[in-house]
């Protein structure tokens, strides 16, 4: 039998070799590639991102015809170094030439451009995606026959290749990926999103005005204190009430309270009234989410919070919502020192009824938030008591030493991010999951 040149072999070998790596690298980097972002490319109008996408739409058949074409170069490679081994060594060569062939294989056509492919994707899926697509309708019979086959198969196990489902991304994925964007989004912006995402895990009662500190104005008060009332206020809207907060008449807009005065110095009541909105009230429970949703439905912007029988538990607006994506709004000073207290030591003074929440977005700590909202519910859910000044205790790794209390409450306590215990009257509190 007249034997074929070596080189005419050796060159097959190699090209069969640079088509095994090119069907390898290309399974790779499609299935590789970045659904949103290929989604992203294909709306933009890429070529290459639009063919990528078409061939994804059934994987079945691009996975059929990759490995259709890589099978088949590395079965007739092995065929060809075999005639190659016989021709230069005999029979001893059979062996020799397929240990050889596999780590060739291995190395230059699985290896190495499968971790090209992965390490760079877009670069590799694009280019050959201009080859696949024709190569695909030029071998379709043959990829149909192998995918019937393969399909059948996949179906007596209950799955549907034709169906092909994206698992959407949870909120917690799509916080992964808002942190790991670097330096492409803003660390401002990137906190503002996150902070979108997690108004889902506070409610109305988190970020309210509780209901000893709302300011309003009591209609049974006498002319003058309700005149001091409208002249110092300092809030956009003003709940109007009548003896207590929970008969609340109306809610008065600051753009109004000139008219108050257009005839005169004093203020009549019955005016007063005149100019009120209607309440508008809050379910206690609400998530933040939704209560910006319903406050844009509605077109208010303040909300009183209600628990299950009508009691009014305090006052929400649409500026703490927002506050709780971009911040606070005002830059005074004194908004910080209004209940924290910086000391020289690095702890800090804290007023007992500031709001954990407040506490950790202004310190920068983890303060436990699933239970009270307020430093001093914190600190009597832990003692099941009134502590008394001096008392110490451990919350979430932080020191609360007691300053001073009244009868029923933590008036001031000094916390600290580090263990710090001031005398023998220390209580240890056992962390609860924050």
């Amino acid at each position: 039998m007249h034997e074929i040149p070596l080189g005419i072999l050796f060159g097959a070998l190699f090209v069969l070799i640079l088509l095994s790596a090119f069907f390898s690298g290309s399974e790779t980097a499609m299935m590789a590639l970045n659904r949103y972002r290929l989604r992203h490319l294909t709306r933009r109008k890429h070529k290459g991102a639009t063919r990528a996408s078409k061939l994804l739409e059934r994987p079945d058949r691009l996975i059929g015809l990759v490995l259709l074409g890589n099978n088949f170069a590395n079965i007739l490679a092995s065929a060809i170094a075999t005639v190659i081994a016989i021709q230069l060594l005999g029979e001893i060569g059979i062996a020799i030439s397929a240990i050889l062939l596999t780590l060739i294989i291995l190395i230059f056509a699985e290896v190495a451009p499968k971790t090209v492919a992965a390490l760079h994707p877009e670069r590799i899926a694009f280019p050959m995606s201009y080859v696949l697509s024709p190569l695909l309708k030029l071998l379709y019979p043959l990829v149909w026959i192998v995918n019937v086959v393969a399909n059948g198969f996949i179906r007596l196990l209950g799955i549907s290749p034709e169906e092909v489902k994206e698992t959407p991304l949870s909120r917690e994925e799509l916080r992964s990926i808002v942190r790991e964007t670097g330096s492409m989004v803003s660390k401002r912006h990137k906190q503002m999103l996150i902070s979108i995402l997690d108004l889902d895990k506070a409610a109305v009662e988190d970020i309210m005005v509780p209901r000893n500190e709302v300011v309003g104005i009591d209609l049974d008060d006498d002319e003058d204190k309700i005149m001091e009332t409208l002249i110092n206020y300092r809030h956009t809207r003003l709940p109007v009430y009548r003896g207590d907060i929970n008969n609340v008449v109306g809610i008065l807009h600051s753009r109004k309270v000139p008219r108050l005065f257009a005839d005169g110095e004093t203020v009549s009541v019955d005016a007063l009234k005149a100019l009120l909105d209607e309440p508008y009230y809050v379910p206690g429970g609400t998530q933040l989410h939704t209560q910006l949703a319903n406050f844009q439905r509605n077109k208010e912007r303040v909300g009183l919070v209600v628990d299950e029988y009508g009691v009014i538990q305090g006052l929400i607006t649409l500026e703490h919502i927002l506050e709780e994506i971009v911040g606070e709004f005002t830059t005074d000073p004194q908004t910080y020192s209004r209940d924290i207290h910086p000391l020289e030591d690095g702890s800090y003074l804290v007023d007992g009824g500031a709001n954990i929440r407040d506490l950790n977005r202004t310190l920068h700590w983890r303060l436990p938030t699933d239970g009270p909202k307020t430093l001093n519910g914190l600190v009597l859910e832990r003692l099941e008591s009134i502590p008394e000044p001096g008392t110490s205790l451990r919350i979430a790794g932080y020191t609360v030493e007691i300053v001073q209390t009244t009868r029923n409450a933590v008036k001031v306590a000094r916390l600290s991010s580090y263990s710090q215990v001031t005398n023998s009257n220390t209580k240890e509190s056992p962390d609860k999951p924050a």
